[in-house]
């Protein structure tokens, strides 16, 4: 994290970088959170029904998911950014249905 830090603000120091904190920080940050809490519980609540490994692996599965959910949720990319990552024009048209974007 300190490495992280002196790492940005060199870069802020050097560069001409309009980053925005919310964006780039923030929301990352509050997304992982919630990856983290829910696939922490998932397999709490796995491990007492299953095996530890199976337990772990559908926690990670799990985590993915809910990772990718809340990126999605908290608009971390902008629809631009989506269209180029691959068949980013399908994921944009099925956002767009749900009206999430």
């Amino acid at each position: 994290m300190v490495a992280f830090t002196i790492s940005i603000i060199v870069i802020l120091k050097h560069i001409k970088l309009d980053l925005s904190f919310t964006k780039f920080i923030l929301k990352p940050i509050l997304a992982t959170a919630i990856m983290a809490v829910c696939s922490y519980f998932a397999y709490l609540q796995l491990a007492s029904i299953i095996s530890m490994r199976m337990a772990t692996i559908i926690a990670i599965v799990i985590a993915v998911i809910v990772y990718i959910i809340a990126v999605i949720a908290l608009k971390i990319f902008t629809k631009e950014e989506l269209y180029m990552i691959p068949y980013g024009t399908k994921f944009v048209k099925i956002l767009e249905k749900l009206k999430i974007y």
